[in-house]
């Protein structure tokens, strides 16, 4: 059997059965595998989160914005979000009723952590799907690789070691339908999308191009109708939703596209320019392709990585172009499905070099991993530091102790997630007293902490003993005010 140039012809090609490109594996042996890689990946991210959390280093933007709002879902209200303002909707920011899944559990164990452990639960479930399908198709050993360099890759980790996102819904999602989509089972595929459009408003053209890919491979009508639901989806959540849950009646990253857009057809070349530069860009492209050891450009799945890869380009805000926080974490599941996909194809396509193009790519993709592992959080987890707890912190928990459950306070970003279970809490900043929360809490050692720059803690403190707060604490650096 032939492989044919084009890769777009790939996915066309008869989907082969394991004994054609591989030593069966037995199906207990494969799921043995799977479950295993994912209950590891759990304890990973689940130790790298809790342990950020007791040492006071994740923030109230996000994990505290999402705590606020999952806790509203709880108790049976909309998200609104004291965070980001007063009377503040979090589906007027980004379209994610997803959220309210974790209502039940939150309502049972009203705890940040309850966040923290789902996001390592989804993401390390994500492996499932993928490694199934390669010990199916091409064996144990290639599954095992496969499930280790996913879970390790970059993009996850760095989504495991930043707060939680609505993005670790997706990461399931993706896996599972692009799994489907690599054993042609076009419905499952199609299901396992859908969802992505209560999950963030921009994964409807992801599901879109997953129609597309559908309808191009024979399943038209069904193709075509995912498609038109996903790209209207994401449409209709950016011009109507969001602006009517909006305060602002508005969507607030609009303005970060329309620059670069503005002109038309004249401005194409400036657009296809900036697509590519800087070279921040270019390097975010190629740790995504080099993880898979460059054999997920061999299937067109990989394709779809193109609608999340284009917005985060096309802006012109800086963060989105790296390989940084959790915006590449809804890639890896699509390019490790691309992986699996290629050397499908590679085994089955029966020719002399097949056997050298896999060995090799794998052998990328785990020295990839291993050399790119040490620069991302989970490296953490070896470091003597991360197993030790300031005695600050102790401090901290003392003062913490003495807010009120249900009061409002205003705290430092990494105190934030610190209350959000427990209390309404706004951020500290340069509004808080005119805001006139009933508490105020603040770490004088930390007096830039966001949104703060250096000068203004001290500024506010006197601007609230002026207001009538007192001291109610003063340890190791953390001030309690009392109205």
């Amino acid at each position: 059997m032939t492989l044919p140039a084009d890769p777009l012809q790939l996915a066309t090609l008869p989907y082969p059965s394991a004994a054609d490109v591989a030593p069966p594996a037995p199906r207990r042996a494969g799921t043995a595998l799977a479950w295993g890689i994912a209950a590891g990946l759990f304890t990973l991210y689940a130790a790298l989160a809790i342990r950020d959390q007791q040492r006071m280093l994740t923030g109230g933007f996000d994990l505290g914005i999402f705590d606020e709002a999952v806790r509203a879902y709880a108790h049976g209200h909309l998200p609104y979000v004291s965070l980001k303002g007063a009377h503040f909707d979090l589906l007027g920011d980004h379209f994610s009723p997803i959220w309210i899944t974790l209502a039940p559990v939150y309502w049972l164990f009203p705890s940040v952590y309850t966040l923290l452990l789902a996001q390592a639960l989804l993401m390390a479930v994500a492996a499932v799907p993928l490694v199934l399908w390669a010990a199916r198709a091409v064996g144990l050993r290639t599954a095992a690789i496969v499930g280790g360099c996913y879970g390790l890759s970059w993009g996850i980790a760095s989504a495991a070691g930043f707060d939680v996102h609505e993005v670790a819904f997706a990461v399931p999602l993706l896996a599972f339908s692009g799994a489907a989509l690599g054993q042609r089972r076009w419905r499952a595929a199609a299901a396992w999308g859908l969802p992505l459009l209560a999950v963030k408003e921009d994964l409807g053209f992801t599901l879109a191009a997953i129609g597309l890919y559908i309808a191009a491979c024979g399943a038209r009508r069904l193709g075509l109708a995912t498609a038109v639901i996903g790209a209207l989806g994401s449409v209709l959540e950016i011009e109507v939703l969001i602006p009517a849950f909006s305060p602002g009646g508005t969507y607030t990253y609009t303005s970060s596209f329309s620059r670069v857009s503005a002109g038309g057809l004249v401005a194409l070349p400036r657009i296809l320019v900036h697509l590519i530069t800087p070279q921040t860009k270019v390097i975010t492209l190629m740790s995504l392709l080099v993880c898979t050891g460059f054999l997920a450009l061999r299937s067109p799945i990989t394709l779809l990585v193109l609608p999340t890869l284009a917005w985060r380009f096309l802006s012109t805000d800086q963060v989105y172009w790296g390989t940084g926080y959790q915006y590449s974490a809804v890639l890896m599941p699509i390019v490790f499905a691309g992986l699996v996909h290629a050397l499908t194809l590679l085994r089955a396509g029966g020719h002399r070099e097949a056997r050298t193009i896999a060995g090799s790519g794998l052998a990328t993709c785990l020295v990839a991993t291993a050399l790119l592992v040490p620069d991302g959080p989970l490296w953490g987890l070896t470091a003597a530091a991360t197993w030790h707890t300031d005695p600050r912190i102790a401090a901290a928990r003392h003062v913490i102790a003495m807010v009120p459950s249900g009061a409002t306070v205003a705290a430092g970003n990494q105190l934030v997630p610190q209350l959000t279970d427990r209390d309404t809490v706004m951020l500290l900043d340069t509004t808080t007293p005119s805001r006139r929360p009933g508490w105020v809490l603040i770490d004088t050692e930390n007096p830039g902490d966001f949104p703060l720059r250096g000068g203004q803690q001290t500024q506010i403190v006197a601007q609230l003993e002026g207001e009538g707060y007192h001291t109610v604490a003063d340890q190791a650096g953390y001030v309690l005010l009392e109205r």
